[in-house]
């Protein structure tokens, strides 16, 4: 993939590859994500296929700042109109019911459309530019489907080093991704019958939307649409992570050395740091839930390069301002419960 610049005119390029239904990787103030024209089948699909990404798992689509919504969606509910003025640009997502004449390569078959306007300047240049602002992006997260999302220009290029050169057509580099989660996911395609839903926590957390809605956010439910990272197992590194509760990491750490088992260790704030001298490597993360989630997926990867058998993960704490964190390490972890079972069992 070609490294573009920052400036205008690395960034008319990347819009003209776009226009060309080519794939570019940018970055947001979440993570990094693998654009492609969101009216352009053949281009969604090379997403797909590059990602590895089941064809049923839909798109966000990113639009321009003041863009015309009516273009994606059937309606725009009062809701979602007081969500947009309050969040965006920012890390947000609107689940709405799509117009008929948007392919629904974008959103897995189903009838409706994930939105969001990004809150990076290098982002919001890109959408100003393509299709002069009227267009619209698909970009999940720029990495293999499941593993740890990017949160840099350099995660992309690691992440994606297997593919032929052409496959990505660009990246550009933007720095390190400020929020470094995924966006908060919100329903608002079924209000008259179920309400304002939270399909996926991030960022904005639901106290946050209700105060702006006076609406309660509600759980998600079975007739939720499917949306972006809410499989039981993602964001996982390829090493086996457990996630472990303070007081048990010493004991779980003594087991993995009476097994001969080489482990590395993410702790919140200190925690144990200083019980596991056998540690391949010890990566603290701070005690401030945006501060850590920031670094979190940066932090994974780091430890992932250490190749050992087991990655510990300090439980951080369980209130609502950790609610994202807790989300995405939970699932990071979920193929790995059998793993903790059987290391716990051991006497």
């Amino acid at each position: 993939m070609k490294i573009l610049g920052s400036d205008q005119l690395a960034i008319a390029e990347a819009a003209a590859l776009l226009e060309q239904g080519k794939l570019v990787a940018f970055p947001t103030e979440t993570v990094y994500g693998l654009g492609a024209d969101a009216e352009n089948p053949a281009a969604v699909a090379a997403i797909y296929a590059a990602k590895g990404r089941p064809a049923n798992h839909p798109v966000i689509v990113h639009v321009a700042e003041h863009a015309d919504l009516q273009r994606w969606v059937q309606h725009i509910p009062t809701e979602a109109e007081k969500l947009t003025q309050a969040f965006w640009p920012g890390p947000l997502t609107l689940i709405l019911k799509r117009s008929s004449h948007i392919p629904d390569a974008v959103s897995g078959g189903q009838d409706t459309i994930g939105l969001r306007c990004p809150s990076h300047p290098l982002a919001l240049n890109l959408l100003k530019q393509f299709k002069k602002g009227q267009g619209g992006i698909a970009a999940p997260s720029a990495n293999r489907f499941g593993h740890v999302s990017p949160t840099s220009a350099q995660h992309v290029m690691t992440e994606f080093a297997e593919l032929q050169a052409d496959v990505i057509a660009g990246l550009i580099d933007g720095g390190a991704s400020e929020v470094g989660i995924e966006s908060t996911i919100i329903d608002c395609s079924r209000i008259s019958t179920t309400g304002i839903v939270l399909l996926r926590p991030g960022y904005i957390t639901a106290e946050q939307i209700a105060a702006v809605i006076g609406l309660e956010v509600k759980a998600p439910d079975q007739a939720a649409p499917r949306v972006s990272g809410a499989l039981a197992a993602h964001y996982a590194p390829r090493t086996p992570l457990l996630l472990i509760k303070q007081d048990e990491l010493q004991q779980v750490m003594k087991r993995l050395e009476a097994n001969q088992q080489s482990f590395v260790l993410m702790t919140c704030g200190g925690g144990e740091s200083s019980f596991q001298p056998s540690a391949l490597m010890t990566h603290q993360l701070p005690s401030d839930a945006k501060a850590y989630a920031h670094g979190l997926y940066a932090g994974l990867r780091l430890l992932d390069e250490k190749k050992a058998q087991i990655m510990l993960v300090e439980l951080p704490p369980q209130d609502e301002a950790w609610r994202g964190v807790n989300d995405r390490l939970r699932r990071a972890a979920f193929d790995s419960l059998d793993v903790l079972k059987e290391i716990k069992s051991n006497k």
